[in-house]
């Protein structure tokens, strides 16, 4: 079925193909698994549909928002790079309340921007396996550790478990903190 509105070339959505793996800000990294037509509420809408193998989820984004809702394909081998740098850095923990921190930390992973999420698990990655580290600050870092790892994987076409092993290996072994 032709769309409702002539749609100039290069329009958001036309660059999605099935088998694609994308990333959703939220939710991570999934694939398409095609552009379906829907009629809801009496308007034909243009639908991609995403599926996220780890949570069994599907996603059906409009073609018309994947731009403005964060759905984008795989980052670059040079942004990946950037991010893995990012990793082997030196963490930066600011003085600020926890509850501060896990709030930017919680945004920075649901930016999808593998930079933002590179400095969240460094940050947290020098408190990893330490006993002064508390749960929520485990799970930020689990969470942060996953998305990153899960983004590696699509690019290096290579299983999580890898990623992981990857990302960790590049950090070394967590630093004792001089107080």
């Amino acid at each position: 079925m032709p769309p409702v509105q002539p749609k100039p070339a290069g329009t958001p959505g036309t660059e999605f193909r099935p088998g694609d793996h994308v990333v959703y800000p939220t939710h991570g990294v999934g694939r398409v698994e095609g552009i379906e037509t829907a009629i809801i509420a009496g308007h034909e809408l243009r639908m991609i549909v995403v599926t996220f193998d780890e949570t069994r989820m599907t996603l059906k984004v409009p073609v018309s928002k994947a731009a403005s809702a964060g759905l984008r394909k795989l980052v670059s081998r040079k942004v990946m790079d950037e991010a893995l740098e990012t990793v082997r850095g030196r963490a930066r923990i600011k003085r600020t309340m926890w509850s501060r921190r896990a709030q930017e930390y919680e945004a920075k992973i649901n930016s999808g921007d593998p930079l933002a999420i590179a400095e969240v698990v460094r940050d947290l990655h020098r408190n990893a396996g330490q006993p002064d580290q508390s749960f929520s600050e485990r799970q930020i870092y689990e969470q942060a550790l996953d998305r990153l790892a899960a983004e590696l994987a699509a690019l290096d076409g290579t299983d999580k478990a890898t990623a992981i092993e990857k990302l960790i290996s590049l950090m070394g072994k967590p630093e004792p903190r001089a107080e």
